[in-house]
């Protein structure tokens, strides 16, 4: 089913929630990311009913739910933590909903969910005698075996090793494809996001930044918070004019016309190319910088730059890495296609 929220508000203190609007299409796999803090979850809390509003409505398929009780919603949640009953069976802690839904599963389907998830040799056991993502796939058959609307996931993944991660990623996709549920993730991690979802939002300080499909996110974000959350670390202040941006010194070939005036560019790590000499090819920018800053990141390495007074941030490969074999304090040339910078 589809879920709409308008202008909803929350107000916890400290911390608030203010006018989110959010539509999800029936079926959809909706990603909310955003920095730990940004409100996330408060968001989760609100549409299955544990966080009062201020003000704001609720709608699935365009009936109001904003003053129904939780087990009312047809929406159920999942957090990071599993919060498995630790005195029941795997098979209790599946069927503990049923009893309480009318629109439950058959006995069948919720033999299906089991297969599906790879259960059928643990339903005897105890909770806490599961690894983490035999407990995530035993949170997730107990979401689903009441035939639940929409389906929240409160940082899925986050507590697992990759190999687990990776598993449970396959399961989400086909217990998607398989329910037909709306889910509605909430992650900090873009590429989780990027594997799993269609649509997305950005959240900060408890607003909205950016909303869309996932792929014009992480290609057009819209904001300077956006273009850092999805890894454009080459973000710098700006002045525009015609198709040039100007900043320390340097001037940038954008690509397109600009509105004169003040605003940011971004490029991503991975569109800067690096070279001993200068290239003699198509790219429209191409800067002299010294290498300030080596990290390794196991598979990958990122530099920074020094040019002029910016610093630019590239990846490279591991074997990009030593067949350069960079150290602090050498000149390299740093090259882009304009249509790599992004305009904000």
């Amino acid at each position: 089913m589809s879920i709409r929220v308008e202008n909803l508000t929350v107000d916890l203190g400290l911390f608030h929630l203010q006018n989110i609007n959010l539509t999800l299409e029936v079926g959809d796999f909706f990603a909310l990311m955003g920095p730990t803090g940004a409100g996330k979850s408060v968001l989760l809390e609100a549409l299955v009913g544990l966080v009062p509003l201020v003000s704001g409505e609720i709608f699935i398929n365009d009936r109001k739910i904003t003053k129904l009780a939780p087990e009312k919603r047809g929406i159920s949640i999942v957090y990071q933590d599993y919060a498995l009953f630790p005195h029941l069976s795997v098979l209790e802690n599946i069927r503990y909903g049923l009893r309480f839904n009318s629109l439950k599963r058959g006995e069948s389907a919720v033999d299906e969910l089991i297969s599906l998830l790879g259960l059928g040799t643990l339903l005897e056991r105890d909770p806490v005698t599961l690894s983490g993502g035999e407990q995530q796939r035993v949170a997730l058959a107990r979401a689903l075996a009441v035939s639940p609307d929409i389906l929240l996931l409160d940082e899925p993944l986050s507590a697992l090793d990759p190999n687990f991660r990776q598993e449970l990623r396959s399961h989400l996709k086909n217990l998607h494809q398989a329910s037909g549920a709306t889910f509605l993730m909430v992650t900090h991690d873009f590429s989780e996001a990027l594997s799993l979802a269609r649509n997305a939002g950005v959240m900060n300080q408890g607003s909205i930044e950016q909303v869309g499909a996932i792929e014009e996110i992480f290609c057009r974000p819209t904001s300077t918070v956006v273009a850092d959350f999805v890894g454009m670390k080459n973000l710098f202040k700006v002045e525009f004019s015609g198709t040039t941006a100007r900043a320390a010194g340097l001037e940038f070939k954008v690509g397109r016309e600009a509105s004169s005036g003040q605003g940011y560019i971004a490029i991503r790590p991975e569109d800067l190319i690096l070279s001993k000499e200068p290239l003699v090819s198509s790219l429209q920018n191409s800067f002299s910088g010294r290498v300030a800053a080596i990290r390794s990141h196991g598979f990958f390495y990122e530099l920074d730059f020094v040019v002029n007074s910016l610093i630019f941030t590239a990846v490279i490969t591991n074997h990009a890495f030593f067949d350069f074999e960079p150290a602090v304090d050498d000149d390299f040339y740093l090259s882009f296609k304009a249509t790599a910078v992004h305009l904000l």
